[in-house]
């Protein structure tokens, strides 16, 4: 097969002059730009206009007079029915979303329509049913009447004002309408900053919604490196950050807004584990670990990167494992039969190259293992075998397309295994024995835990990290406390 055929609509997009989304407006002043490649072919595929200081003094001051305004004076119910129309127009407009999404990560186009199309509407749904739902309590004071009076006593969840949402280039849509959603069904508003590696698709977004119905300043996008979001974690007027990326990044947000007493969510990286326990039904790990470890190349923050498997099936499969991998088509992510597609960025290419070759040195490499010839940022998937939890693919994120192998011999080698590293976000147990599975999992300081599956998230299900993976939940219930804030009220009669 070939690629698919570019939509009238991509392509006139691609063509605007792009820059920052503020008060509902384009704003292309700056001379400073910075391209976009196409991690496929690496081709300049558009250029964008850094924001100015004033820029992002603008975007702030655009949600502040939002959230005191229009939006803050919005009822529930509608910030609810205009999250649902945005969910709407994301569909609608769903194969352009997915080929901008596509040529800017270098995603495979059937994961753009999957996760940045459709788990985009359906994590929006979610949250536009949490904005009528958001309530405090009712409380009876304990302490004595004096006089004949009574008393009582009632919370309000109030929305905090202006968050600052700084986004990763992996999931791009995906995680910004996490932070949208939040943001606005609990009456806050917003100021986006896309990774520099992939601006384009959250820019349509803010297109769409104020298509929708989201007021002017509601939402704000501003591009640009480090001193954009510098900029806006500092500012006065941001009550909280919300971050997705690197665990190095996430400590000098954290520093960086606690010195201010700015809330601060972090959802960081990890070394996630998968365990396979001897009963485990190989052939279906061996599919897990293939549509799940290597999706988008590996680079998830969830996925898999060190799989301990019972010494007496490790070799079974990672043999099938490798039989797999060597069937799947590597080529151009627009190509609707190919399998994996290239890493999304240079950097992050020559980051994976290094840990191949590292991978050689000191571990025992079953298939893959190296960079692929010629134009785009294509690596093999790769599966390596180590000796030791001390070498450096055992210890360190690769955010690639490389899963690690260790055998292991019984339960509690396995927890301490598993508990080897300093990143708590998410781990695995594959087993048809859901009594051990259930003794596992409070042993496994992970915030996720999955059975016979892994990297699946639902809304309704809080996702989140724990040691140095990260702070708070992006969604499921909790997300609440992190973008309101209690004022308590107590009554005297």
């Amino acid at each position: 097969m070939s690629d698919i055929p570019l939509l009238d609509a991509t392509q006139a997009f691609l063509k605007q002059d792009q820059g920052q989304f503020i008060n509902g407006q384009t704003k292309a002043s700056s001379d400073n730009t910075f391209d976009v490649i196409n991690p496929s072919t690496e081709a300049v595929i558009a250029k964008i206009h850094s924001a100015t200081t004033e820029e992002v003094e603008a975007a702030i001051e655009s949600s502040y007079q939002a959230f005191k305004g229009t939006w803050g004076k919005t009822a529930p119910y509608a910030r609810g029915v205009v999250l649902n129309k945005l969910a709407d127009l994301i569909e609608q407009n769903g194969e352009e979303i997915a080929q901008l999404e596509t040529l800017c990560s270098g995603k495979s186009i059937h994961l753009s329509r999957m996760f940045e199309v459709q788990q985009s509407a359906m994590f929006l749904r979610y949250f536009a049913g949490w904005s009528t739902k958001i309530n405090g309590e009712t409380m009876t004071p304990s302490f004595p009447s004096m006089q004949g009076e009574e008393y009582s006593a009632f919370t309000r969840r109030e929305a905090i004002g202006v968050v600052a949402g700084i986004l990763p280039w992996n999931f791009s849509v995906m995680i910004a309408c996490w932070k949208i959603g939040a943001a606005l069904c609990t009456g806050c508003t917003i100021v986006l900053k896309p990774s520099e590696f992939t601006p384009l698709t959250i820019l349509r977004i803010a297109e769409l919604a104020k298509e929708a119905g989201v007021p002017d300043g509601v939402l704000n996008i501003v591009n640009g490196k480090g001193d954009v979001g510098s900029q806006l974690i500092q500012h006065a007027k941001v009550r909280k950050v919300s971050f997705t990326g690197s665990v190095e990044t996430g400590k000098k947000i954290s520093a960086t807004a606690s010195a201010d007493l700015t809330r601060c969510t972090l959802e960081l990286g990890g070394k996630n584990t998968a365990a396979i326990l001897k009963d485990a039904d190989i052939d279906r790990v061996v599919g897990g670990l293939f549509q799940l470890g290597y999706i988008h190349q590996g680079q998830v923050c969830a996925a898999p990167e060190r799989v301990y498997v019972h010494s007496s099936r490790i070799e079974e499969l990672t043999t099938k494992l490798a039989q797999t991998l060597s069937e799947a088509k590597i080529g151009s992510p627009l190509d609707e039969s190919v399998y994996f597609g290239p890493l999304s960025n240079e950097p992050q290419f020559k980051k994976v190259c290094e840990y191949l070759d590292v991978a050689h040195k000191e571990s025992r490499v079953l298939h893959g293992g190296k960079a692929i010839a010629g134009k785009g940022f294509f690596v093999e998937p790769t599966i390596v075998q180590a000796s030791s939890v001390d070498e450096t693919l055992m210890q360190e994120e690769t955010f690639g397309p490389i899963i690690s192998f260790m055998p292991y011999e019984d339960e509690d080698e396995l927890i301490d295994l598993i508990n080897n590293t300093p990143f708590g976000l998410s781990s695995s147990i594959w087993t048809n024995n859901l009594s051990q599975a259930m003794r596992m999992i409070p042993k496994i300081e992970s915030g996720t835990v999955w059975v016979n599956m892994h990297s699946i998230l639902d809304p309704s299900v809080p996702f989140g990290g724990t040691k140095q993976s990260g702070v708070g939940r992006e969604f499921g219930r909790e997300f609440i406390n992190d973008y309101t804030e209690v004022k308590s009220v107590i009554m005297c009669y």
